[in-house]
């Protein structure tokens, strides 16, 4: 794929290269990723299934809060959402699952890990956890690995692709 977006950065007729970090198709493959692995949850139904409650991110985007957010803010809720994931989905390793489902669990905690990395190539401010203990507005509990994933796979549709679509340093030099 880097290879591609290479060859693709060097074509004639480019005014200005493309920003690898700024390319959605990234993106698009973490989300078919968690598309996978919601599916393969969806087939495994009773061998996949927790007692656990899950705590997750709302995945709702008011356009007209979204906007009136500042930058700093939009990144403060992906990046706390992001954390919020990772909590979740990691507390999955420690249960005996299937390989399946453990390897959809690794892919998933790897493509979250990349997700940050992309977040902080953006120069976006990592996530710092608050200090006080009061519960987040912006977050639910869903009951099942597969509403996980659900939830997952709609917080990258939603607000990180809305964070990375805008993110200023993917719109500099652009007339």
């Amino acid at each position: 794929m880097f290879y591609i977006k290479l060859v693709y950065w060097t074509c004639p007729g480019l005014s200005s290269p493309l920003r690898p970090i700024c390319d959605l198709r990234v993106l698009d493959h973490f989300i078919k990723e968690a598309w996978d692995a919601e599916a393969a949850l969806r087939a495994c139904k009773d061998a996949c299934s927790t007692a656990t409650n899950f705590t997750v991110p709302l995945t709702r985007v008011d356009f007209d809060v979204w906007e009136a957010m500042n930058i700093e803010e939009q990144a403060q809720e992906v990046q706390s959402g992001i954390h919020v994931l990772n909590e979740a989905i990691s507390s999955l390793q420690a249960s005996n699952q299937t390989d399946v489902l453990q390897s959809h669990i690794d892919a998933s905690i790897s493509n979250i890990a990349s997700i940050r990395q992309v977040l902080r190539s953006l120069s976006i401010p990592e996530y710092v956890p608050p200090t006080s203990g009061g519960e987040d507005k912006e977050m639910q509990k869903v009951s099942s690995i597969s509403e996980l994933f659900q939830v997952h796979i709609n917080f990258l549709r939603g607000k990180v692709r809305l964070l990375l679509a805008n993110a200023p340093v993917c719109h500099q030099g652009v007339s």
